[in-house]
């Protein structure tokens, strides 16, 4: 399977669950702002949205949307124990997870990387993003990570979101459990292998 990335992108949360699970997937480089993979093939051809992730399985399908490529991953591989099983209430609230992290902390976080922003309208957003922290809070009150006491693919997505509040030069400071669970999943082996491999840490 060839997954197609850009450092530091929501690609990483993929990239880790790939990890995590033990596959070994192709990497494949995308130029964002000029819709090209490394090799120079049209990346609108492969994922007519422009944006990554897209994994391109053996058969030539693609997949697209972090949600559901890390399901799709795990799935694959149940006895990683990334994704509880399909029907479980406990699967429910890991999609539950994964709704959140996609809609309001990745949307909302990713909007601040538009060029064309007015100050007053990133005063209104880094509002926003503050109320969902918050919330984010209380979600991680007395548990290492989102699901509970196991990492989950929710957890590779949020920590690949939340990662970008360095470069938004949004303080964390506020919300303490969430700092932890940062410096948590920063250090499991496998999300520092699927960082050093884009080039994100030494």
């Amino acid at each position: 399977m060839k997954l197609f990335h850009a450092p530091g992108a929501c690609s990483l949360a993929p990239h880790i669950v790939a990890c995590e699970a033990g596959y070994a997937l192709d990497l494949v480089k995308v130029d964002i702002p000029n819709k090209k993979t490394a090799d120079g093939d049209d990346y609108w051809k492969i994922n007519p949205k422009g944006y990554v992730p897209a994994l391109q399985l053996d058969d030539g399908q693609v997949l697209t949307e972090v949600a559901v490529i890390v399901q799709f991953l795990a799935d694959q591989k149940p006895e990683s124990g990334l994704v509880a099983k399909f029907g479980t209430l406990e699967r429910y609230h890991q999609m539950e997870a994964l709704n959140f992290v996609a809609t309001e902390v990745h949307k909302q976080l990713g909007a601040l990387f538009n060029p064309a922003m007015t100050p007053e309208m990133k005063e209104v957003q880094i509002g926003t993003i503050a109320r969902r922290l918050t919330a984010l809070e209380q979600m991680l009150e007395g548990r290492p990570y989102l699901a509970g006491e196991a990492f989950t693919v929710a957890d590779a997505y949020l920590f690949t979101v939340l990662n970008w509040t360095g470069m938004l030069k949004i303080d964390l400071s506020k919300w303490p459990n969430i700092r932890a669970f940062m410096a948590r999943v920063a250090q499991r082996p496998k999300v520092q292998e699927a960082m050093k491999a884009e080039g994100l840490i030494e």
